[in-house]
C-alpha cells in the first residue's frame, strides 16, 4: 500500500540511452498543496524523467516515487496519480464524451463522471463533438480532463500550455492553482517557458543537459535577482578602479566598451565617476528577471550560447540533494545572470 502523502520525491535519478546521458543524478521533492515547475529547454531531459516518474521508462539509477511507492506498485494508479504527457491519444472519429466514458470504464469510475470533467475542463458544450475536430488547445483540455477522470492526488503535466490561448492559459492556472492549494493536490508541470508558468508555480526545479542547475522557491529565485547599471565611460579602466576604491564590487567590463555596476545606484556611479574626473557619456539602468535568470541557468544547453551573453566557464554539476533533504533550500549552479531577455513566448494554435 501506499503511504497516502501525496508526495513526489525523485532521489538521484539517472538514464542513460547508449552514449547519451539523459539524465544526470536528478534530485527532488514535490510537496501536497503546491505547484511545482520542472522547467529546461526542449531536449534537457524533462520528460524522460517524467516518463520514469510515471514508470514508463526503468531508471538506469535512483528511484522516483509517488506516494512513498514506485508507480507500479500504486494498485490502481489512475486513482493516484493522473497525468499528460501527450494529447495525441485521441479517436477521431470518438466524441470527447465516448473517449472519456471508455477511459473511466478501464479505471473503474461510472459513467458520469465523464460529463463531470468535461464540465471541469470546460468541455462541456463540446461533449458530443469529435475530437478529430477539435483545435490543440481543445484537445489539451481533453488530455487533462482524462487525467481527471480518477480524481487523482497527483498531477503530472508535460507543457499543459502548449496550443493554449491566453483565456486558456489563464483557465489553467486557476484551475491547477485551486486544485492544489484549496484541495491539497500534488501537481508538477513541465514547460521550456518560464513566463508561461511563472504565475502559476510555487518552487521550481530547472534542469539542462539532464542536470539539476536549480531547485527550490519560486519567491527565493526573484529575490536573488540584481539590477544592474550599464555605463558608457571615456575611460572604463579608470571608471572600473574608481568604482572598486570606493567599496563598489559588483563591478565588470563588458565586450562592447562599457562598464557593468551591480548593486549601486546611477546616482552614486556619476557622483564617483565625477570626483575622479572620468567623462561618462550614458548610462542605463537594466532591471533583471525571472526569463534572464532562466537562461543563465541553462544556456550551456544552446550551442554557440545565447546571444548577448558572454561564454561561460564550465560549472561543477550540482549533485542533488541527499536524501531527506529538506525541500524548501535552494541551490544554483551559476550565479545571476547578465545579459539580455531572449526569449519569445508562443502562444501556440487558437482555441476553437
Amino acid at each position: 500500500m501506499h503511504d497516502g502523502s501525496g508526495r513526489i520525491v525523485v532521489q538521484n535519478l539517472s538514464k542513460r540511452f547508449g552514449a547519451v546521458n539523459a539524465v544526470q543524478n536528478l534530485s527532488f521533492t514535490v510537496e501536497p498543496g503546491s505547484v511545482t515547475g520542472f522547467l529546461g529547454p526542449n531536449g534537457a531531459g524533462k520528460t524522460t524523467t517524467l516518463r520514469m516518474l510515471l514508470g514508463l521508462v526503468t531508471p538506469t539509477s535512483g528511484m522516483a516515487t509517488i506516494n512513498g511507492r514506485p508507480h507500479s506498485q500504486l494498485g490502481n494508479p489512475a486513482r493516484v496519480v493522473g497525468s499528460v504527457l501527450e494529447n495525441e491519444g485521441f479517436h477521431p472519429g470518438r466524441t470527447a464524451r465516448n473517449h472519456l466514458r471508455v477511459y473511466a470504464a478501464a479505471i473503474g469510475v461510472p459513467d458520469r463522471r465523464a460529463d463531470e470533467v468535461l464540465g471541469l475542463v470546460g468541455l462541456g458544450s463540446a461533449a458530443d463533438r469529435k475530437a478529430g475536430g477539435f483545435s490543440l488547445g481543445m484537445r489539451q483540455r481533453l488530455a487533462l480532463g482524462t487525467a481527471l477522470l480518477g480524481d487523482p492526488q497527483v498531477l503530472v503535466l508535460d507543457e499543459p500550455t502548449n496550443g493554449l490561448d491566453p483565456e486558456g492559459i489563464l483557465w489553467l492556472r486557476n484551475f491547477l492553482r485551486s486544485y492544489a492549494r484549496e484541495q491539497r493536490r500534488t501537481v508538477l508541470v513541465s514547460s521550456h517557458l518560464l513566463n508561461e508558468v511563472e504565475q502559476l508555480i510555487d518552487q521550481v526545479v530547472i534542469i539542462s543537459q539532464g542536470v539539476t542547475r536549480y531547485y527550490g522557491p519560486l519567491e527565493q529565485l526573484r529575490k536573488s535577482q540584481q539590477s544592474r547599471v550599464l555605463v558608457q565611460p571615456a575611460d572604463p579602466s579608470a571608471l572600473v578602479k574608481a568604482l572598486q576604491d570606493s567599496g563598489i564590487t559588483g563591478v565588470s567590463p563588458t565586450p562592447d566598451g562599457r562598464v557593468a555596476v551591480a548593486g549601486s545606484s546611477v546616482q552614486q556611479i556619476g557622483d564617483i565617476a565625477a570626483k575622479a574626473g572620468i567623462a561618462v557619456y550614458g548610462m542605463q539602468e537594466e532591471h533583471a528577471d525571472l526569463e534572464r535568470m532562466f537562461f543563465q541557468l541553462t544556456q550551456g544547453q544552446y550551442t554557440g550560447g545565447q546571444p548577448g551573453y558572454p561564454p561561460q566557464p564550465a560549472q561543477p554539476q550540482f549533485q542533488g540533494p541527499p536524501p531527506g533533504y529538506p525541500p524548501q533550500q535552494q541551490h544554483y549552479q551559476q550565479g545571476p545572470p547578465s545579459g539580455p531577455q531572449q526569449q519569445q513566448q508562443y502562444w501556440g494554435g487558437p482555441q476553437q
